[in-house]
Parts: C-alpha cells; structure tokens; sequence
C-alpha cells in the first residue's frame, strides 16, 4: 500500500514537465525585456476606460444637444450608454445628436476617440495573444537548447550573492543561469536582471525538472534552513547524478547530512562569517585581502587552469603565478604535500590571478 501511494504522488508530479510550452507561460519565464502582457492590457484598459468617461463628461455636459426616442432629458447614466454604443461602433440610434454644436463634437472628438477605443482594445488583445504565443515559443526553444546551465535555489542575499560572483568570473552570462524560487516579488527581481526563473518549490522533482537540472553543470542550493537545503539537496541528486552540487547551510552540524545528501562541497555560512568577524578584529587587512581573492571582478581572484605541458615535471612553487594547491585525480592536494613535488599531465593548478590575466 506504502510503494503504490508513493507510486501515485510520483505521478503526480510528473504533471508539471508533462504541460505543453503555454501551459508553462507565468511558471518558467524566459527574460525578454518588455512588459509583460497583463501590465499592457491593463494599461491600455485603463487608457480605453478614460476615453469613455471622457466622452460620457462631453455628452453630459452638452445632453440638451441630443435627442432620445422617448423624448425624455439625458441622465448620466444615458450619455454613458450612449458613448458605450458610439464607442464600441454599435450605434443603436435610441439617442441622437440634434444640434450642430453636438454633430460638431462627435464628428472633431467622439468619432476620433471610437477610433482609439477601436484600437486599443483590438490591438491589445491581439498583442495579449501574440506575447503569450512568444514566450510560449522561447520556452519551448529554451527547454530543447539548455544544458551545463547553473541552477541556484533561492534567489535571497546568499543566492544573489552566488550569481553575482559567477557573473563577475566573466565566463557566465545571465542566460546560464536560472533561479528557482516560490515568491513571485524574488523573481520578478531576478527576471530584471535578466535571469531565467522557475516558480515552484525545489523540493518537488518536477520543478527541479522544469529547470532542467537533469542537464545541469551545477546546481546551487542556498535556501533559508538546513532541513530545506538537505531535501533539495537529496532531490537534486537523485535528478542530477553527475552536477555539481553545492550548499549554503547555517549549522556546523548539519555538513554531515547535506554531504551525505549528495552535495559535493558544504558552506557552513554562519561560521565562516564568523571567522572573518574573530580576524578582522585583530588583523583587518587579512580580512580585506580574503574579500579580494572571493571578488573575481577585482584585484586578486583564484582561478584554476591545467598544467601546461612545458610545466610537467617542473615544481608548482617554482612557476610564477602563486599556487595554493593542485588537483589530482579529483582531490584536492595542498602545496606542502610531498605528492605534488612534482608537477604530472593531468595535473590542474589552483592559484591567484590578477582579474583580466588569465
């Protein structure tokens, strides 16, 4: 009974990838620079609501100019039908203008505002249409093409902060990455600056999906608690076995779980402030320095390269870059351990670089 619930919550969401491209129009959203299609309908609603008040206050104003069929005076409410009927083109002729001066003013006035009204109310809906049918269509291209994209969830100061920093290394550009986040304010902002968002909650897979995160280089998790990080963590890994999955936790003693969790590097973010804040009290400019090495737009950045062939068999504290480790194998191996005396092929080289040198 258990595996066949956990079968049909799975099927469930499995509904989310399974929609056509439109059906996904306001939950995956591609950054296209203009206003959306609801602010324009509702702008140009507004503007279409304003012609007809202002025609309605002309025909009040001026209401012993027409005629009704009844012979009755004009209330507002009749020169407000009356410019809804002449608007809108339908024009029953109940009521009519009998005086030369009211011809005059729906021939110089009303007859230009029908016009607008016309064009506005038939072109935004045409527009409306025609904006939803693109975004539809660069959702649908974007799913077909993503891939090695960076995937960050929770787009709070931790994950700006991430993005800014990938952003700065110079080979990121905003359409590499997207954002995963379930407040719609957070999104907009990350739409604005030319993101790619998700709106779903990254605990379900299906959203994870929708992201593509199966085609992932990288996914990072910097959410607002440990428990969500780990769980995000433990579906990302499930969806992407071979990303690279990085955490942003507040507790020391939850590295274990993220870790086991499947992510491959934990960044315990309470204790490293507080690191900083014990050195700084003591030695600022230790501070300032590691602030410098962590801002690749500025100063001194870390960079990684591969060893070139001319440097096999030569010592790394001998190059002329400064070399703070080697990665062999996949591990990480510091400078004073005797195993990378020797530099190998294959062999890759963390050190500090000026920002603009490579």
């Amino acid at each position: 009974m258990a595996g066949a619930s956990w079968r049909r919550l799975r099927r469930l969401d499995e509904t989310l990838t399974a929609q056509p491209s439109h059906a996904l129009v306001g939950v995956l959203r591609i950054p296209q620079g203009r206003s959306s299609p609801g602010r324009i309908v509702y702008r140009r609603t507004a503007i279409a609501l304003a012609a007809l008040l202002v025609s309605t206050l002309l025909v009040y104003v001026d209401r012993d100019g027409y005629q009704d069929v009844q012979g009755d005076r004009l209330t507002f409410l009749d020169c407000l039908y009356y410019s809804a009927v002449t608007l809108s083109t339908t024009g029953y002729g109940d009521i009519t203008p009998i005086t030369e001066f009211a011809r005059m003013i729906n021939v110089l006035i009303i007859t230009p505002l029908r016009i607008a009204f016309l064009i506005l109310l038939v072109g935004t809906t045409v527009e409306a249409f025609t904006e939803t049918s693109q975004q539809a269509f660069r959702i649908q291209r974007w799913r077909r093409r993503v891939r090695d994209h960076t995937i960050v969830i929770g787009y709070g100061t931790k994950g700006k902060t991430a993005i800014a920093a990938m952003l700065g290394d110079d080979e990121t550009t905003p359409s590499d990455i997207v954002v995963v986040d379930s407040d719609r304010a957070v999104l907009d902002r990350a739409k604005s600056a030319g993101l790619v968002t998700v709106d779903g909650d990254a605990t379900r897979s299906d959203v994870l999906r929708l992201a593509s995160a199966q085609r992932a280089a990288a996914i990072v998790v910097a959410t607002g608690s440990d428990a969500t990080a780990a769980l995000v963590t433990l579906t990302a890994r499930e969806i992407a076995p071979q990303a690279t999955i990085v955490a942003a936790i507040r507790e020391a003693e939850n590295q274990h779980l993220l870790e086991q969790s499947g992510a491959n590097s934990v960044v315990v973010s309470s204790e490293t402030a507080g690191r900083l804040l014990g050195i700084a009290t003591t030695t600022p400019n230790v501070v300032e320095i590691i602030e410098d090495l962590l801002t690749p737009d500025a100063g001194y950045a870390i960079a990684e390269r591969p060893v070139e062939q001319q440097e096999v068999g030569g010592s790394a504290k001998h190059l002329n870059e400064i070399v703070l480790a080697v990665v062999r194998d996949g591990r990480l191996l510091r400078l004073d351990t005797p195993e990378v005396d020797v530099i190998e092929a294959g062999d890759r080289l963390l050190y500090v670089r000026t920002v603009g040198n490579q």
